[in-house]
């Protein structure tokens, strides 16, 4: 599995960004035993609280992606961040359309590896952990990095989402 092209092009993103962990050391795609496809699941697996883990959603935004990195406990409002976007339609996305503007699927999808860059908003309540956890490509990675981490390799913007 750390052969796969999605975690490969996901660690190779973290390495080109020099990311880091939230101990200073890199950050590394780890292999969970088994696909975690929820924020629940990945907490559970890696002992942490699911506050921690950081979903990434793809929404459709008026036809374009938008990524939303959220705190695993809790939903996004999507009419309130629709009206903060100042969008007109904003919904979770397809399966083809994640995998079109992402190249992964939907329970693996990474905060970055992408084919593209894409808009991303960072869940302003991920600040309260020193570390999170976001998926690594495919439903059985993650890597640990930090908030402040997730907005600088992403280029995402801080918001709150729920």
């Amino acid at each position: 599995m750390q052969s796969h092209p999605n975690v490969q092009a996901v660690q190779r993103a973290l390495d080109e960004a020099g990311a880091r962990d939230g101990s200073g050391a890199a950050s590394r795609v780890r292999l969970l035993p088994e696909a975690a496809h929820t924020a629940a699941a990945a907490a559970d697996a890696l002992g942490v609280t699911v506050g921690a883990i950081a979903n990434s959603l793809v929404f459709e935004a008026d036809g374009t992606p938008l990524l939303v990195l959220t705190s695993g406990a809790h939903r996004v409002d999507t009419a309130g961040l629709a009206a903060q976007l100042g969008v007109t339609h904003l919904r979770r996305a397809t399966p083809d359309f994640v995998r079109e503007h992402t190249g992964q699927v939907i329970g693996g999808v990474a905060p970055v590896g992408h084919p593209g860059p894409l808009r991303t908003l960072v869940d302003t309540a991920l600040t309260g952990h020193p570390q999170v956890w976001a998926a690594g490509g495919v439903p059985q990675a993650v890597f640990p990095t930090t908030y402040p981490e997730l907005l600088r390799i992403t280029g995402g913007t801080p918001a709150e989402v729920a």
